[in-house]
């Protein structure tokens, strides 16, 4: 009961941080100038939301001197369109890349890893993300961003078989916004579920930051 009354109150606290962040990293930001060997850190946001939600972990990754960029993408379209608008902004930088993505976000960041990544990609990430897809109402049966988070998605389907890139799921197991959320890891991939959180508030997690820096910290050590 204790857990999942201070995930209660994380998550209400969360939905008031992302609105006073929602106008930050509007649209398609300038990316930084980078050579081959070097990284990049690339945050994609949820649903109706903004590049500006993931500001708080880009501060984090950015004071341990990691690059990091995000933008903001419209949710009508299909997973393929928004993953295409993702890549052809990344198209002219030839850093190596690490994909992080929260809610629809991270289903995007693993589609532009699979379908676009060409060996530029280290790993994603992904924060409450319904890889197992959900039950989709009639009336939006016909919205394509809609047809592809159904369970019974073909695009779904190819993401949880392809297992060519390191993955980790961040789960919450308070998480109401996605039923049984255990079942939405990744398959394959790593799984880091964590207590007295929610969907929102995985965002601004101090052990998410901490999971996620120490994954990109360590992809940036020299190997010996």
């Amino acid at each position: 009961m204790r857990e999942r009354l201070l995930g209660a109150g994380r998550e209400v606290l969360a939905y008031a941080r992302q609105a006073s962040l929602l106008h930050r990293d509007l649209g398609r930001p300038s990316l930084p100038d980078l050579g081959p060997d070097e990284h990049l850190v690339v945050t994609l946001h949820g649903l109706l939301a903004t590049g500006g939600v993931m500001r708080p972990l880009r501060d984090r990754l950015e004071r341990h001197g990691v690059a990091t960029a995000a933008m903001s993408y419209v949710p009508g379209p299909s997973i393929h369109e928004v993953a295409e608008g993702v890549a052809q902004w990344l198209d002219g930088v030839p850093a190596r890349l690490h994909l992080i993505g929260h809610s629809l976000g991270g289903v995007v960041a693993r589609y532009v890893a699979v379908r676009f990544g060409a060996g530029r990609v280290v790993q994603t990430i992904s924060l409450a993300s319904p890889f197992a897809g959900v039950k989709v109402g009639p009336l939006v049966q016909g919205v394509p961003l809609a047809r592809d988070l159904d369970e019974g998605s073909q695009v779904l389907r190819e993401l949880r078989f392809d297992r060519s890139i390191p993955h980790l799921s961040v789960i919450s197991r308070e998480d109401h916004m996605i039923p049984a959320p255990l079942s939405h890891a990744l398959p394959g991939g790593e799984v880091l579920v964590l207590d007295a959180t929610g969907h929102n508030a995985l965002l601004f997690d101090r052990r998410v930051e901490d999971a996620i820096a120490a994954r990109v910290i360590g992809a940036l050590a020299p190997r010996t």
